[in-house]
């Protein structure tokens, strides 16, 4: 079970594309100037079953993935599994926004199935609107395929 926030389909925000987002429950990193204070609290949101997560992405066979929140890596256990039925089950990319950096959360399970991890606080005074698909000039959009392939650090560019 995971506990989701919300669920919106066909968004354009959160990585290229239309994209299911699916909205963790649940932050600590509490940034100032958040988007989404409201899903900081870690019991707010609804208990989801995995595979009807999976059945409302399927449902929409033009979007691909992005986990946001909150912070997926609270409950990275649990995104990792919904992850792999994802990936299992279609050919949809995976995004991930999370508060960590990719150096913290490396070992989670969730990582291998991840195709980009927008990673670092959001920090108002880095803020930047020229920015794609991120809202601080700290915040990295990184290839993890090609990180984890390469053993370093490799940034996702657009290709449109």
């Amino acid at each position: 079970m995971i506990r989701i926030f919300n669920i919106v389909h066909d968004t354009t925000v959160d990585g290229p594309g239309f994209r299911t987002s699916i909205y963790a429950a649940g932050c600590q990193h509490k940034c100032d100037g958040c988007h989404n204070p409201e899903t900081w609290p870690m019991n707010s949101g609804t208990l989801w079953e995995e595979q009807n997560i999976l059945n409302e992405i399927v449902s929409d066979p033009f979007a691909d993935v992005t986990f946001t929140g909150g912070d997926p890596f609270y409950q990275h256990l649990q995104f990792a599994k919904l992850a792999q039925m994802i990936k299992k089950n279609t050919h949809k990319t995976i995004w991930c926004y999370s508060g960590f950096m990719f150096e913290q959360v490396k070992t989670s399970p969730l990582i291998k199935y991840l195709d980009v991890l927008v990673d670092g606080p959001y920090i108002k005074q880095l803020r930047d609107i020229n920015l794609q698909f991120r809202g601080s000039t700290n915040q990295r959009l990184i290839n993890v395929q090609e990180t984890l392939k390469q053993n370093e650090i490799v940034l996702w560019h657009s290709t449109i």
